[in-house]
């Protein structure tokens, strides 16, 4: 086939590109609708919020020394303070060593929008925390929902998870064992939100609901920035991808040259 008329391998970026935009929309939906469900139930005091105080009740009646000591330690390490502190550290590195600013500051801005949002909710839901007799680190005055600490850690670690991923780029992303470590370090990201939740529950700082509204507002959080960066991934690299396709077509004149050397042969 004369080069002239030889088609540019179809590009794979809109496809990719799609279907992040759906993954977005779909963590964004989902995290919007459970922690819309938990509210209403915390509000009426009904469905799910009916299980709040024998769940909290069971969780103090089987507390141990050891794993006190262990989830202490992960509660204390998850505050809000230190994840905001922690994401601007790494944040800072990660623009240093890699000459990148804008996924550095998706970490930080995520971090930041983080703490804003559950202080805001926090002050107008209003909503009290379990009775102080149960909390094993002193008191605590702030407001119950949702929880900082489960929002902050679980922001933290998805959207860590899905910054790394996604830098690694589209040539590592087709390698064999790239879906494997891209689901065991989302599995890891979970599991470590789940913990953090866990221990909120168990120290006695918080009931069921505020954990579950603090992972529905977790997942709509990272949603909102796997779109923020596919966006702008599809900005950028439009430009590039038509650059490309403009080179692999020859020009006018040199296709009808090419034309007319293949019909005097």
């Amino acid at each position: 086939m004369p080069l002239a008329q030889r088609a540019p391998r179809p590009s794979t970026a809109l496809p990719s590109q799609r279907g992040l935009f759906f993954a977005a929309a779909g963590l964004l939906i989902v995290g919007e609708t459970v922690f819309w469900t938990v509210l209403a139930a915390v509000q009426s005091k009904s469905g799910v919020a009916s299980l709040d105080v024998p769940v909290h009740d069971g969780i103090v009646a089987s507390r141990t020394s050891l794993t006190t000591a262990f989830l202490t330690a992960v509660t204390t390490v998850t505050s809000p303070l230190w994840m905001t502190v922690i994401g601007c550290a790494l944040g800072l590195v990660w623009a240093v060593w890699k000459r990148e600013v804008w996924r550095p500051a998706l970490l930080v801005g995520a971090m930041a929008a983080t703490f804003a949002v559950s202080t805001l909710i926090k002050h107008d839901v209003g909503r009290a925390r379990p009775a102080a007799r149960d909390f094993m680190l002193g008191p605590d005055d702030a407001l119950s929902f949702p929880s900082g600490h489960t929002f902050g850690a679980g922001v933290f670690l998805f959207v860590l998870c899905y910054l790394l991923v996604a830098a690694r780029g589209p040539r590592a992303a087709i390698r064999p064992s790239a879906g494997a470590t891209s689901v065991l370090a989302f599995a890891a990201a979970a599991a470590g939100t789940l913990v953090v939740g866990y221990s909120r529950l168990y120290l006695g700082y918080h009931w069921l609901t505020d954990v579950l509204a603090s992972m529905g507002l977790m997942l709509a959080v990272t949603g909102i920035v796997i779109l923020a960066d596919g966006l702008r991934t599809a900005r950028v690299s439009r430009p590039a991808a038509d650059a490309d396709l403009a080179a692999a077509v020859p020009s006018e004149p040199y296709a009808h040259g090419l034309g007319d050397h293949h019909r005097g042969r």
